[in-house]
């Protein structure tokens, strides 16, 4: 089951380092492009996954092909990707080593979460960072 608490969010927030965030955009309107930019200026170490940006950069990171590719352990996967590329996604997930998936806003699947979790990553779905870190803090969870 996905964690929904937001002791969990927190502690999973404080405890990763790493994310790689998969359909990052090189456009600033977007919302993936306006999380990214936000989760580096929160002190992440950010990989931007788009397998048609490979070899251009966004918020100054270099944009990779998939998460294999990512030269460094990953501990967050955080998806802005249609639900119907969920579970293919979390696949790559555990083949690169991820310890949790995190799927945004109206991206849910089960069947994808089920996956992610029998083999043993942590999983949030249907929220968003750039919202629970600044709510988090408020609460003085983090």
């Amino acid at each position: 089951m996905p964690i929904t608490s937001d002791r969990e969010i927190a502690r999973l927030l404080a405890t990763t380092r790493t994310i790689a965030l998969v359909g990052a955009s090189a456009r600033p309107l977007r919302p993936s492009h306006r999380v990214l930019e936000f989760l580096v200026q929160a002190g992440y170490e950010i990989y931007p996954i788009n397998p048609g940006l490979v070899g251009a950069e966004i918020c100054g990171r270099a944009v990779y092909a998939s998460l294999s590719d990512v030269p460094t352990p990953i501990d967050m996967v955080d998806v802005f990707r249609q639900p119907r590329y969920l579970v293919e996604i979390v696949e790559q997930a555990i083949r690169s080593g991820a310890k949790a998936i995190w799927s945004q806003l109206g991206v849910v699947d089960g069947r994808a979460a089920a996956l992610a979790e029998a083999a043993g990553l942590e999983v949030v779905m249907d929220r968003c960072p750039a919202i629970e870190l600044p709510k988090l803090r408020a609460a003085g969870l983090l």
